[in-house]
């Protein structure tokens, strides 16, 4: 176990491992634009373009939810037990 406030060095991390921090407990939202959201949720309807939208995706990049604002996207990963993280 690591300390909480100790340096990680990635670049030696391969993706794999990368992916799989935090043991399917940390999520993390993104913001995208409406013209990504059709190869990241093909499920979703036709959205106006220029429009933000934040993502929250498993730590290993899997797409779970899509929601018009941050707080939701963090809301939706505590309901979830999930740690969510942002990315820049």
């Amino acid at each position: 176990m690591t300390e909480p406030n100790s340096v990680f060095e990635t670049r030696n991390v391969t993706p794999e491992a990368l992916a799989s921090l935090g043991g399917g407990h940390i999520a993390y939202v993104k913001e995208i634009k409406s013209e990504d959201v059709a190869g990241l949720f093909p499920q979703a309807p036709d959205l106006a373009p220029g429009m933000t939208l934040f993502a929250l995706h498993a730590a290993d990049g899997t797409p779970i939810m899509l929601t018009d604002s941050r707080e939701a996207a963090i809301a939706n990963a505590w309901s979830n037990e999930l740690q969510a993280v942002s990315v820049h």
